[in-house]
């Protein structure tokens, strides 16, 4: 298959072009679809061109609307943490309001029935209205 030590080093170097222009074209595509600012139409022709002339279309592209992949990937990844957030809130026991409310009524139950003091229930209180 190879006869020596430069068709190899060629074969691998066209290897690595390949996989270079494959993530590229991965990240295009997900730039794409992740954009909210084109419509489906004019993302049905970013799609058809890069298909039809992939490396154009893929340079085309990066050249285009290259300047604002850094800023759609760093929303989506913002909204995806928020949702992940509202995600945990919602089954670690609701909204902070609420779960600040009754922390005080536990520490005021704790210190009604004596199993805590005065200065122990105020720092309860304290660091509960301090983490809502």
């Amino acid at each position: 298959m190879f006869n020596d030590n430069g068709s190899f080093l060629v074969a691998m170097f066209e290897f690595f072009i390949f996989l270079a222009w494959f993530m590229c074209l991965w990240w295009v595509f997900g730039d794409l679809f992740r954009s909210k600012d084109l419509g489906g139409g004019a993302k049905t022709l970013w799609v058809v061109f890069i298909i039809v002339l992939p490396f154009l279309g893929m340079f085309v592209y990066l050249i285009a609307r290259g300047h604002g992949m850094n800023d759609r990937t760093l929303e989506a990844q913002q909204e995806m943490q928020e949702r992940q957030a509202a995600y945990i809130k919602s089954v670690a026991g609701g909204s902070s309001a609420s779960s600040t409310a009754e922390d005080i009524a536990s520490a005021k139950a704790l210190l009604d029935s004596g199993a805590i003091t005065q200065q122990e229930f105020d720092q309860l209180k304290a660091k509960a209205l301090a983490s809502a």
